[in-house]
């Protein structure tokens, strides 16, 4: 048995939902006619990303919506069941108690609505992070997962997300270029590069798939999907975004951890791979899974004292210190 799906990598425009929504109803219609069943969008493309880290609350409260009565989510409903497709895209939520979120919303044909608030938001104070993680099932036998961005980093999320029973994650980014703390990891790109990829494609795609973008994410997101035996359609913007180039790299990983669709091109695109679910039953990770040992897992679950809040930890130059180990009785 096999899925089509896809995932997209598009130029979000910051504050424009309308614009934003047009890129998405153009893909939907393209995903439609390659008979694509669940199609994933990036991280707040409706709404812009790295752009409002410096809005103040008011203009936050202008760009959220609620979810799912806002107009952003309807139009992903009417798509949805036009196009019969599970769509999801990112936004702004404004929750019913008055909190915004960075919120991922997945429509399905049949009217339903599933919403992620990202578990470790950083993008603004008046941003404020999830409490839980969202699996649920689809009209085609799969069960759906959603991590944005930073929750896949986390591999405890990861787990927690196949523990739920996801056969299938959508992934929402807006990563790679990034001004890493980590000296190794990613790293600013010249705009300029990105302002002349029509002249010179090859110096930008260059960058796309070095280690500001491919090679990073070759690092640890293969392995999400592997070890926990599922599916991954990592979906993330491309070009600059507020001073920060992002790397598209939009892929679709198999639940060994193999791709089996990706670009690397510096314009918007769409990437489609057919998943064979027989594989889900015989994955490794899946085989992993089932040989853990619960008992031995009290650990992951006890503050060490040296965590942060999710800005801190994304901004702050402190680093982790590791509790010293208790003394072995003698």
């Amino acid at each position: 048995m096999t899925i089509r799906c896809g995932t997209v990598q598009f130029h979000h425009r910051a504050n424009d939902k309308g614009y934003n929504l047009s890129v998405v109803e153009k893909f939907c219609r393209e995903a439609a006619e390659r008979q694509v069943k669940i199609l994933a969008f990036p991280e707040m493309c409706l709404t812009g990303y790295w752009h409002v880290r410096n809005l103040t609350r008011d203009q936050l409260e202008a760009l959220a919506e609620p979810v799912p009565a806002g107009p952003s989510t309807q139009a992903l409903a009417r798509l949805s069941a036009q196009h019969d497709m599970a769509i999801g895209a990112g936004l702004i939520e404004r929750a019913d108690d008055g909190r915004l979120f960075n919120t991922y919303v997945v429509c399905l044909p049949d009217g339903q609505v599933h919403r992620h608030r990202k578990l470790h938001a950083f993008e603004s104070d008046d941003i404020s992070s999830g409490d839980s993680y969202t699996v649920f099932d689809t009209p085609w036998g799969v069960r759906v997962g959603i991590l944005i961005c930073w929750d896949n980093n986390l591999m405890e999320n990861a787990r927690a997300t196949a523990l739920l029973g996801a056969d299938i994650v959508m992934a929402p980014h807006q990563t790679g270029g990034c001004n890493s703390r980590s000296p190794q990891a990613m790293g600013l790109i010249d705009p300029a590069l990105w302002e002349n990829r029509h002249k010179d494609p090859e110096a930008i795609e260059a960058e796309f798939r070095g280690p500001k973008g491919r090679e990073w994410l070759l690092r640890w997101l293969p392995a999400r999907a592997h070890d926990n035996g599922y599916f991954l359609l990592f979906s993330n913007g491309v070009g600059e975004d507020d001073g920060e180039v992002r790397t598209g790299n939009a892929m679709i990983i198999d639940c060994y951890g193999r791709i089996v669709a990706e670009t690397w091109k510096a314009q918007d695109a769409l990437v489609v791979a057919d998943l064979d679910l027989d594989l889900l039953s015989l994955a490794t990770g899946r085989r992993w899974i089932r040989g853990r040992r619960p008992e031995l897992y009290d650990l992951l679950t006890q503050p060490q004292g040296h965590e942060l809040s999710p800005r801190q930890a994304r901004f702050s130059g402190a680093p982790v210190s590791h509790p010293k180990k208790a003394a072995s009785p003698t």
